[in-house]
């Protein structure tokens, strides 16, 4: 029976299971629109294409399944790019469907013309750009296929509007198999070999579409044969932060207890990860020679083994089969590994109490409200900025509990993040960290989660600049401040102004009281919490950042 191209795309997302879409509706793809309306799929409309594409980035990340988000031409194009840039460094599979210009005036620069392969190929997994409606069930198809296959990622499908509205008989939507690498019983062995000669093994995890049983296994298995674990970069929920074996994040800020627990391992064994510059500081960590130790990689993707540090062992496998199989077995030398471990684990607990503020609020007495109000099963999310040092040193995330944290760096990534958190599990608690620069890049989003009601809790650091920025700028030129100072609105009067809950924070004590009224609110809320402006991390001011870039400069200048 012959159908329209909006239609089949229609579907081909109910028959791959898709119940949820986000995107800005466009001109361009009107027609998929309309068949959308005789199905049961949401679409949430954002307020700009590119909170909605870190809403279907979240959700892939979260859900395993890709997220898809729907955009029109040029400037819904390209607004939406980083959320596939944030997706390709997250491996997280994701479509983004583009409604285009007219096949026939391509290469004229017709109004809101883009060349959507040529644009998005350096940092999509792949770009499909049908010309023929008949190629539009076969395009969805490859799309779905190529977004959970090997290491996942985003796909980009550029869709003419005219191939949508014309008819075609080609409407086969069969769902496709994504297939997990298996690990050979050999593979599984050397691994095994690898852990049992080793006297100080490390797992460092990362990587993308984990299952929750996945996770599970993973703790299971390094507590029972007393192995230590280390996170990548903001990939914390794949482990339990409570259990003997997790001996911190390698990532931002990197206490010296982790670094520490990297430089003694006498073996490696990389799930997942890719040795990415942040978890390996700039290289640093694991270097392109290292004859002391050995490198055991991971990984679903062939090309990425060994692409960036030369590997002893390369098993190319997806890392919740190879934990599923390695958790079936037990390695030996328990005892040998026992003691390394416990010192470990204890260095990581001693390096993890939050500072002391002295100012009038202190954000340590703030982190141990919320660590002691939150839900074993929330999801905590966060953009990008020092801010973020507060949800990823100084919470503990237990089985149950999940991240959603931009490995790509993006601002503006925590609040449709938790957007898409709210709307995938409306029954958990959502904790939104933002900063009040990182914020401002996705603010008009409030409208979204009112609209749809996927209202998250929201905590708001305010200290008046881009404090980020304005570090790197005070280690480089000291005193020489310029651009990174910000003027901010009374962002819980623009929460109330959405008809969210929003109160004002600027002590210690009116935080605790302000937590459990928005807590307790019925669409969510928002806490503006005012703290000391010359602080530029949780852990150094702008003087004490000042004095550490004199006494650098003072030493590099110093006479042989």
């Amino acid at each position: 029976m012959s159908q329209t191209g909006g239609r089949i795309v229609a579907d081909a997302l109910m028959t791959h299971g898709v119940g949820t879409v986000f995107g800005v509706p466009g001109e361009s793809y009107l027609a998929v629109l309309d068949a959308l309306v005789d199905t049961n799929i949401r679409f949430l409309s954002a307020r700009q294409e590119g909170g909605a594409a870190f809403m279907a980035e979240a959700w892939g990340k979260l859900t395993g399944q890709p997220g898809v988000c729907m955009v029109s031409r040029a400037p819904g194009a390209t607004n939406a790019s980083i959320g596939v840039h944030a997706a390709r460094y997250h491996s997280t599979p994701m479509l983004l469907i583009v409604g285009g210009i007219p096949t026939q005036d391509r290469g004229r620069e017709a109004f809101q013309e883009i060349n959507c392969r040529r644009f998005f190929e350096p940092i999509a997994k792949s770009v499909i750009e049908p010309t023929d409606p008949n190629k539009i069930a076969s395009a969805m198809r490859e799309a779905f296929k190529i977004a959970g296959s090997g290491r996942p990622g985003p796909v980009v499908v550029a869709l003419p509007e005219d191939l949508l509205s014309a008819s075609t008989d080609e409407t086969d939507v069969e769902p496709v198999e994504i297939v997990r690498a298996v690990p050979t019983v050999n593979e599984i062995d050397t691994i095994l070999d690898e852990i049992e000669r080793a006297h100080r093994p490390v797992v460092l995890v990362g990587g993308g579409r984990w299952t929750t049983e996945a996770r599970r296994h993973l703790s299971d298995f390094v507590v029972a044969n007393r192995i230590a674990v280390v996170v990548g970069f903001r990939f914390h929920d794949l482990v339990d932060n409570h259990a003997d074996s997790y001996c911190g994040e390698a990532g931002v800020a990197m206490p010296p207890a982790v670094r520490q627990t990297i430089n003694e391992a006498d073996l490696i064994v990389g799930l997942g990860v890719r040795f990415a510059q942040i978890t390996t500081d700039s290289w640093s960590l694991i270097g392109v020679n290292e004859p002391h130790r050995r490198i055991v990689q991971i990984h679903p993707e062939r090309a990425e083994i060994g692409r960036i540090v030369p590997v002893d062992v390369a098993v190319v496998t997806d890392p919740s089969v190879t934990i599923k199989e390695l958790h079936r077995r037990s390695v030996g030398g328990i005892a040998r590994r026992a003691d390394w471990l416990a010192q470990r684990r204890q260095a990581f607990l001693d390096a993890s109490a939050p500072p002391v503020g002295d100012g009038g609020l202190d954000m340590g007495a703030v982190m141990a409200v919320l660590s002691e109000h939150l839900d074993s099963n929330a999801i905590v999310c966060n953009g990008a900025g020092n801010f973020s040092v507060w949800p990823n040193k100084f919470l503990r995330y237990g089985s149950e509990a999940r991240l959603l944290a931009p490995q790509s760096g993006a601002m503006g990534y925590g609040l449709p993040a938790a957007i898409a958190a709210k709307a995938a599990y409306p029954d958990r608690r959502v904790l939104c960290f933002t900063g009040d620069g990182d914020l401002q890049m996705t603010i008009q989003e409030l409208g979204t989660a009112r609209q749809h009601s996927c209202e998250p809790v929201i905590i708001v650091i305010d200290n008046s600049m881009y404090g980020t920025i304005r570090m790197h700028q005070e280690r480089t030129y000291p005193t020489r401040e310029y651009a990174t100072a910000i003027i901010n609105p009374d962002f819980a009067a623009v929460a109330r102004a959405y008809g969210m809950h929003g109160e004002r924070v600027q002590r210690t004590d009116e935080f605790a009281p302000a937590l459990g009224r928005v807590l307790e609110s019925s669409t969510g809320g928002l806490l503006h919490l005012v703290v000391d402006p010359t602080m530029l991390t949780p852990f150094e001011s702008i003087a004490q950042v000042r004095a550490r870039a004199g006494e650098s400069r003072t030493q590099v200048l110093a006479p042989r």
